[in-house]
Parts: C-alpha cells; sequence; structure tokens
C-alpha cells in the first residue's frame, strides 16, 4: 500500500529515503536524530556540517552513507509552546518539504518518524493528524511508497475522542469470548446490539428469536428453502453458476463507472497502488485480499449494506466475531470514509491495515 503505519526503528527501513528529526544546528540530538547518525557514521555529520544552519519547517538533503537508504532527508520540526505560534503549520511544511526533495531526487519510497514529537513536545495525535493529512495529500497527486515508522507502541496516539468512541463501539458489539448455553453445548457470547437486531429481524418476518436455528439462517441468506438446495440436480447447479452476479473486478469497474470519477482518483483514495490496479483492471477473476477489497469499499464511500454485498464477490464477510471487521463497520456506520484515519484506529488496536 503506498501509505503504511508500521512499528520499526527507522535507521533501519530500507527504503531511497529516510527522515531525519534535525537539529537547527549541525550537532548530533538524542532519539530518531542519535539513532540515524549512530548507524550513518561520521560521514553524515560532516555532510550535515557542510549545509549549515536549518530553518524551522525547511528540509535539506544529505547522502545515506552507512544506512540501507541512499539519502537522509533532515528536517527541523517545531518546539511546541502552546500551540499559537505557527506550531501546526511548521509541522506541515516539514512533511511538504521532506516530500517535495524526495521527488525532486527520484525517490520511490521514503520513511517518516512522528516528528517533533519527541523532546520538542509536540501533542501526538495532533503531530499524526497532521502526518496523514500531508501524506494523504501529497499521494493523491504523485507515486511513491510512504511509511510512517514509530519505534513502540507508546509512541503512537490516536485521539482520545475518537480511540473512545471506537472502543465504546467494538465494546457494544464485538463477540468476545465462547460460552455454553442451557444444555451445555458451546455456542458464541453475542453483543447486546447484535442480538436486538437480531430479534428485530426475525420478529418483522413474523418469527421467534428463540426458534432461530443455523439452518433457519442459511436459508434466509439463501432465499430458498434448504430442501430445495440440498435436491438440486447437476444440471440446476450450473444454472445457477450461469446467473451468478458479475465479479469483485467488474462490480469494481462497474462502480468506478458510477463515480464518473477517473480510476487513478479511486486506488489512490483507497490507498492501492497503480500496479495492483492494473492486475485487478486487466483480470476479470483477479482475487483480491479482503484488505483491499473494503480499501475500494471505502474509496467508492459505499454503506454498509453496499459494502457487504461488494466484498461478497470475493468471498468475503463482516463478522462481529472480529475486532478488524468491528472497526471497519465502525466506520462505515458513521460515513466515515478516510482510509488513512481507518488504518490509524486499525494501528492502535493491533489490527492489519486496509490497502493492498
Amino acid at each position: 500500500m503506498p501509505f503504511e503505519i508500521v512499528r520499526n526503528d527507522i535507521a533501519n527501513m530500507q527504503v531511497d529515503a529516510v527522515v531525519n528529526t534535525a537539529n537547527p544546528d549541525p550537532v548530533i540530538g538524542s532519539g530518531v536524530d542519535s539513532g540515524i547518525h549512530k548507524k550513518a557514521g561520521r560521514k553524515l555529520l560532516a555532510a550535515r556540517r557542510k549545509i549549515g544552519r536549518i530553518n524551522f519547517g525547511d528540509a535539506v538533503i544529505t547522502p545515506g552513507f552507512e544506512l540501507d537508504a541512499k539519502y537522509v532527508i533532515h528536517t527541523v520540526g517545531p518546539v511546541w509552546e502552546d500551540g499559537s505560534h505557527q506550531e501546526e503549520q511548521i509541522l506541515a511544511s516539514c512533511y511538504r518539504k521532506s516530500l517535495a526533495l524526495a521527488k525532486k531526487h527520484e525517490c520511490e519510497s521514503i520513511a517518516f518518524p512522528l516528528i517533533a514529537t519527541g523532546n520538542y513536545g509536540f501533542p501526538k495525535p495532533l503531530a499524526l493528524q497532521i502526518a496523514v493529512r500531508e501524506i494523504s495529500t501529497f499521494l493523491l497527486e504523485n507515486e511513491m511508497q510512504v511509511y510512517l515508522v514509530v519505534f513502540g507502541r507508546e509512541a503512537f496516539a490516536l485521539s482520545e475522542k475518537l480511540f473512545s468512541s471506537v472502543s465504546s463501539y467494538i465494546d457494544e458489539n464485538y463477540i468476545r469470548s465462547k460460552t455454553f448455553d442451557e444444555y451445555g453445548e458451546e455456542s458464541l457470547y453475542e453483543s447486546r446490539s447484535e442480538i436486538r437486531r437480531k430479534r428485530d429481524r426475525l420478529n418483522s418476518s413474523g418469527r421467534d428469536y428463540k426458534d432461530i436455528c443455523p439452518i433457519q439462517a442459511m436459508e434466509e441468506c439463501l432465499d430458498m428453502p434448504a430442501s430445495a438446495a440440498v435436491s438440486m440436480a447437476p444440471d440446476d447447479w450450473g444454472q445457477l453458476l450461469k446467473d451468478l452476479d458479475a465479479g469483485f473486478s467488474e462490480t469494481l469497474l462497474q462502480l468506478i463507472d458510477r463515480t464518473g470519477k477517473k480510476d487513478s482518483e479511486i486506488y489512490k483514495k483507497a490507498n492501492v497502488d497503480r500496479k495492483l490496479f492494473s492486475k485487478i483492471r486487466n483480470n476479470m477473476d483477479y482475487k483480491p485480499s479482503k484488505q483491499t477489497a473494503l480499501a475500494f469499499a471505502f474509496a467508492l464511500e459505499l454503506d454498509i449494506d453496499e459494502t457487504r454485498d461488494f466484498i461478497g464477490r470475493a468471498g468475503f464477510a463482516l463478522s462481529h466475531s472480529s475486532k478488524f471487521d468491528v472497526i471497519v463497520e465502525f466506520f462505515l456506520v458513521n460515513r466515515n470514509y478516510d482510509v488513512f484515519e481507518l488504518n490509524e484506529v486499525l494501528f492502535a488496536f493491533d489490527q492489519p491495515l486496509i490497502g493492498a
């Protein structure tokens, strides 16, 4: 995926350019600055001294020397005071100018730390918001692999409001564990909201919730009697296969046409690279991963029912027994189609990211 949040030591990233949170003056600081200089060797400091002082919000480039990266982009983030001294604008400039330098030097990949959140004291949730905004804006117009690298989970922080909202939704909807019914049979514990939904759905159809059983649920999904399904002849199955709805690739292309947008607008919004989209477009039998299918659902701004149908064409479903699925559902229910913000939340809850 073009933009990915990873846990790693940025000095070990194998990319074309790593971004260093530098001091204004050519001295070695702590944290990321120290780690990068240590691995790059003495030549990096010598190159940095030739450049001299760097203004806040600016960025310069040097060779990577002993690093696995070709280049080091040095940028000076803002020292947080109270938020009223252009700290946000300066931090945004760090990302924009670093990306511009990487593009100028034809870099295909770049790794950022969460700039200015160490000794400079920039609040991490706000810093994360700015980083994601600037990187995602850049990727809408450019092709590059961008990593946001955090050393440990304590270095990563969502806004308290978003974290609390998602946590509450998970608590309400996530099927957490197995339990046993009155007959001693193992069954899944269902969330309160799932029970209410199932009860209301059954009651509206004239059936009692207590009468539900797996075969009845299957009949509802298939919209046909189970007995009929069992007795279908091979020829009938052949006809059924002929009557199947369009597959994932065909449906995706139809939905893109429906939006009136360019292919590139959709796959970039989905955090999917051009090469993968080309494979999907040229292969009507392409089988995407669940993360890729969901990424396109978000890019197309499908609602929850449309998303279920869309990913179902690739053989996937959303389940309340998966924390990943519940978080995705939270965003869909709230009509928040920002793939990058969703990935922030998924990362915070230790779940896989969506995209390619």
